[in-house]
């Protein structure tokens, strides 16, 4: 979508009005993303067995209603092979994490919905915008029906959730908070004076984007395998360059997306490689001489890489601690929102 433009409809101030509600929906998904993290590294994600998504928004009030959740909770392949014997007060923690991740992914479906109809009916949306401001909202809907499959899929034989249906809530909730992002800005922002002259940069950083967004998956089945729980050495893994259960799993294609060892090292890899194309692009960049956000857009994206491979890097010689792990996924955000920023500061030429 390109800069909305300031109509009879779409005045300065809507625009701005607009453009706030949706950096706030933005930053509501990105606390969502933490949240999520923390529930995931927590082990609490199965507690809650019932999708009730209207009578669910409140938690168990009293001890009878305490009890019940227990109960279900007690019949799920967690309880009966990894947590056997939990404690009352012990479900009520990690309850709370799934309860309260279930409840900021209604919050951000009101905070969104409301201001859309609210805009919608006053006028002030212009016609290029609502295609794609429905689709967010159809996504919206989507990722909640995600999460249940995710969460479906831990309760009935393993102790965990798919890896696969882990990966496509993550890159859903990525995906709409990139789209939030890119509208904000096109409501708020024009792209740079100068950016013009970067039109050639475009290609680099859908290549970086592309590498960056592999990462994520591939961090996302690290995460459901607990393949962060291997290996705890860097840069090899132990006295191996290659983990040796590569060649052990049959066929030896399916080890890369399933086996949790060679999942970790590609993930390795594929982060390595993303820095590394990072720094090509910045190196770039530099001869195009640009000013204004997109140089310092392009001049903060190596920074960022960096720090979010130091954190990885961390976060694996340390087992995967809680903060560490929320601040990770974190950091994958602010990558993305770098990359999605930039893009829209370079202008494609051929829609000139």
């Amino acid at each position: 979508m390109t800069p909305v433009s300031a109509t009879a409809a779409t005045t300065k101030d809507s625009s701005r009005a607009i453009a706030t509600w949706l950096f706030a929906c933005a930053a509501a998904v990105f606390l969502m993303a933490i949240i999520g993290a923390v529930t995931r590294l927590t082990e609490s994600g199965l507690s809650i067995v019932e999708w009730a998504p209207v009578k669910g928004a409140l938690p168990p009030l009293n001890a009878a209603d305490w009890q019940r959740e227990f109960d279900l909770y007690k019949q799920t392949p967690q309880y009966l092979k990894v947590n056997r014997g939990m404690s009352l007060d012990e479900f009520k923690d990690i309850y709370f994490w799934e309860w309260l991740h279930r409840l900021w992914g209604r919050i951000i479906g009101l905070i969104y919905a409301l201001p859309l109809a609210y805009f919608w009916l006053r006028g002030r949306i212009p016609a290029e915008a609502k295609p794609p401001l429905l689709g967010i909202l159809a996504l919206g809907f989507a990722q909640g029906l995600m999460g249940w499959l995710m969460v479906k899929s831990g309760l009935v034989d393993m102790p965990a959730v798919s890896h696969y249906r882990l990966a496509a809530h993550l890159m859903l909730a990525f995906l709409i908070y990139a789209c939030l992002l890119r509208m904000g800005l096109a409501f708020s922002l024009r792209p740079s004076p100068d950016a013009g002259r970067g039109a050639g940069l475009r290609g680099g950083i859908k290549i970086v984007l592309a590498l960056a967004v592999l990462t994520m998956i591939w961090g996302a089945f690290v995460a459901g395998l607990r393949a962060g729980l291997l290996y705890n050495t860097f840069p090899m893994m132990d006295a191996h360059w290659l983990p040796p259960e590569l060649w052990a799993h049959k066929p030896v294609w399916k080890a890369f997306i399933e086996e949790p060892a060679t999942v970790q090292f590609t993930h390795r890899v594929l982060a390595i490689l993303t820095v590394v194309s990072g720094l090509w692009l910045f190196a770039r960049a530099r001869g195009f001489d640009l000013q204004g956000r997109a140089g310092t857009l392009f001049r903060l994206l190596p920074w960022a890489l960096l720090a979010q491979a130091a954190l990885g890097v961390t976060a694996l010689l340390h087992a995967v601690p809680v903060a560490l792990g929320a601040v990770h996924q974190g950091g994958a955000l602010v990558v993305l929102s770098l990359l999605v920023w930039l893009l829209f500061e370079i202008p494609d030429i051929r829609s000139n």
